[in-house]
Formats: structure tokens, sequence, C-alpha cells
């Protein structure tokens, strides 16, 4: 009766180890899946990034000339000023 036992057992020990390495492979292809993930995300933000930059400097130039078409306006409108009075 021990030995049935002991067949027993190993019988559940090996339907544990199938069934943990199943659960490992699983789990493996679930972190590769999420290692692609996030350099999926780390190059969207990469891009967002540099998108991000690039109007940075486009607000920078808009501001600029704003600032100097705005000038130009006061100091023509100062002018027409001087001249009437």
């Amino acid at each position: 009766m021990s030995n049935w036992n002991d067949d027993e057992a190993a019988m559940q020990t090996i339907r544990e180890l199938a069934t943990h390495s199943a659960d490992i492979k699983h789990i493996e292809a679930d972190m590769d899946k999420m290692a692609k993930d996030i350099e999926e995300i780390k190059e969207a933000l990469r891009s967002i990034s540099v998108t991000l930059s690039e109007a940075q400097g486009g607000w920078k130039t808009l501001l600029i000339v704003g600032g100097i078409g705005a000038s130009i306006a006061t100091s023509v409108a100062w002018f027409i000023d001087m001249v009437k009075h």
C-alpha cells in the first residue's frame, strides 16, 4: 500500500509541475507582450516630446513676431499722433 501512495504522490507532483510549467509559459508570454507595449509607449512619448519641442520653438517665434509687430504698430500710431498735433 505504501507503494501505491508513493506512486500517487509522484503523479500529483508531475501534474503540479506540468501546471506550473504552463503557468510560467503564459507569464513569460505576458511579460514579452508587456515589454513590447512599454517600448511602443516609450516611442510614442519620444514622438510627443519632439512635437512639443518643435511647438515651443514655433510659439517663441510667434511671440517674437507678434511683439515686433506690436512695437511697429505702436510706433506708427505714436508718429501719426505726433504729426496731427
